[in-house]
């Protein structure tokens, strides 16, 4: 369907990336569409999997988790049996947010939170002990500079 975005359509996905809990009377109006033909056009961008999900960002901190963390990981071993042996591991910690794999030196990295210093040492601890992970490199965050959703739309339309 990628193809076929005009340009009401990429306004409503800048819209919605924005703000996914704008209501469809005020997106279409932002649009310069009525509600109706605007909702058929959110539910057709849903259908095509464009829109994945909506969510709402919270504040780590605001929660208790005080550490955000980045771990860059490095496999002994990364072949099919072993990447998906890892990546089935990570998907089952909850301290884990995002885990990307790379190209490169290094085979995954990942987003972490924990509430505290000893969680993280904790996580770091248990990360290390797997048995394919060569080596592991953390990096605690100390402030977040740019937030941006994934995809810039202006970008994105262009090359369509």
């Amino acid at each position: 369907m990628r193809g076929r975005l005009d340009s009401i359509d990429w306004a409503i996905l800048k819209e919605l990336q924005a703000d996914g809990s704008i209501t469809n009377v005020e997106l279409a109006r932002r649009v310069g569409l009525s509600a109706p033909p605007c909702l058929r056009r959110v539910r057709a961008l849903e259908s095509s999997g464009i829109i994945k999900a909506y969510r709402a960002m919270l504040d780590p901190k605001a929660l208790g988790f005080e550490i955000v963390c980045f771990a860059m990981v490095q496999l002994s071993v990364q072949g099919q049996t072993e990447l998906k042996a890892f990546e089935d591991h990570i998907t089952g910690w909850t301290v884990v947010r995002e885990c990307w794999k790379l190209s490169g030196d290094i085979d995954f990295i990942l987003k972490c939170v924990a509430p505290n210093l000893g969680a993280f040492q904790s996580f770091v601890s248990d990360l290390t002990s797997l048995a394919n992970v060569r080596n592991v490199r953390t990096a605690l965050a100390l402030d977040m500079i740019k937030d941006e959703p994934l995809i810039p739309i202006e970008a994105a339309a262009e090359i369509s």
